[in-house]
Parts: C-alpha cells; structure tokens; sequence
C-alpha cells in the first residue's frame, strides 16, 4: 500500500565556479573517477545510495534506453570509492545551452557521516564547471537526505525555486 506524502522540491544552481566553498578532502582513502558503467552497474550503485530516498527513475527505465543514455557523451557518471568499496557516486548532464545538471548525488549509507559528502560535492561541483558551464543546477527534495539541502547551500548554491507536490511512497 503506498502513502500519499506531500513533498517540497527546491531547485539550487550556481553560476559561476568562483561561488564554490569547497570542502577539505577526507582523511579516508576516498577516490573518484569517472567510469563507463553498465547498466547493471549503474542500477546497483543507484541503488544502495538511492533505495532509501525513494529513487526509481532509472530502476524504471528500460535496459536499452539505459544504455544508450550512459553511453551519451553528455552524460558523466563519476564513482567513489574508499579502498576497494563503492562510496557514492554523482552523475552530470551536459546540454547544448552550457548548462550542466548535477542529475544524482549520494552515499552509499555505510559512508554517510564520515565527511565524504562535502568533498565529493566539491568535486562534483569543478567537474561540472570544467565541462564548461556557465549554469550547473540541481534538485533535491524532502524525501531526500536530511543533509543534502544544507550540504548544496555550504558548497554556494543558491535556492532559484521551490514547488510542492503529492508523491506516492510504500507505507
């Protein structure tokens, strides 16, 4: 049985590299790099950062739809990894107007807490603006961590909008 909840979606951009506060690194053994992930791959990382804030846009797309979209061009997805151990991941989209959108971000939940998020948002955050925008935009909402929305407004985004909605979610 789902539950209807009433959610605030609140829509952040930054429009210049120089708005940027940057995080200090962590002290773990924390890497990222940009891969090219299957869509298995891709399905099993969205998940175990996502499953919790209720993410299924991508659980929902079909296998080849998937795959044609991480095979874009304009499409990067980079991984964090701590030792051997998937961390998180943030996936960028490049549009034609120079604009990038910060489509997902998000620990695994073992990783939370531990000062991954900043830096790993800091990063998102160059990786995005050496693409070349001149816009990079994101959302996030109620549903999702309790920390996203302070963590996106500490790094120097700023808030363009919000809209309030209906979302179905299992009781």
């Amino acid at each position: 049985m789902n539950n209807p909840v009433e959610v605030t979606r609140t829509h952040l951009e930054m429009r210049d590299l120089a708005a940027l506060r940057r995080s200090r690194p962590p002290s773990a053994d924390a890497r990222l790099a940009r891969e090219q992930l299957s869509p298995d791959e891709y399905r099993a990382i969205y998940r175990v950062v996502g499953d919790r804030w209720h993410w299924r846009d991508r659980l929902i797309m079909a296998e080849t739809a998937l795959a044609d979209y991480l095979a874009s061009p304009n499409i990067h997805v980079w991984v964090l990894r701590v030792g051997d151990e998937i961390a998180g991941y943030f996936e960028l989209q490049q549009y034609s107007d120079k604009s990038v959108e910060l489509m997902y971000f998000g620990l695994t939940p073992r990783f939370m807490g531990q000062g991954l998020g900043g830096w790993t948002l800091t990063r998102a955050v160059e990786e995005a603006f050496a693409l070349g925008a001149v816009l990079l935009t994101l959302h996030t909402c109620t549903l999702d961590a309790p920390t996203a929305l302070p963590n996106y407004l500490a790094r120097g985004f700023v808030i363009a909008r919000t809209e309030q909605y209906f979302q179905e979610i299992p009781a």
